[in-house]
């Protein structure tokens, strides 16, 4: 999956933002203000960080070990580091990874902050 789909896809997700927080080329997608997603727009080959259940991340990073490794610069033990254009991964496992991620921080969102983004909750 190449940048401009991966970021079509993150920005199709419900109430999703995105900004450059760090740097001009570090890219935070975010629901609720927290970030779900961070990739750098230049790097190459293409990455991004997402978060993952920890249980998760070790069978993926075992499963997927040239595609999918702890995450750079995050907490290794929540984060992977998922390179999208070694062709290991099809797009429809990356979509899967970013709904994850996604649902993960969704859910710490609190109670009020959830409320906002979706009021007939």
């Amino acid at each position: 999956m190449d940048f401009e789909k991966y970021r079509n896809y993150a920005l199709s997700k419900p109430h999703v933002t995105e900004d450059t927080p760090f740097d001009a080329t570090t890219l935070a997608f975010r629901v609720g203000g927290k970030i779900f997603s961070l990739c750098d727009i230049e790097a190459q080959p293409f990455s991004t960080n997402l978060k993952c259940d920890p249980e998760y991340a070790i069978e993926l990073r075992e499963q997927f070990s040239d595609a999918i490794v702890p995450g750079y610069h995050m907490n290794k033990k929540h984060w992977n580091t998922v390179y999208l254009e070694t062709g290991l991964l099809n797009d429809a496992l990356i979509r899967k990874l970013v709904d994850h991620s996604y649902d993960l921080i969704f859910k710490s969102l609190t109670k009020a902050q959830r409320q906002t983004l979706l009021p007939n909750e």
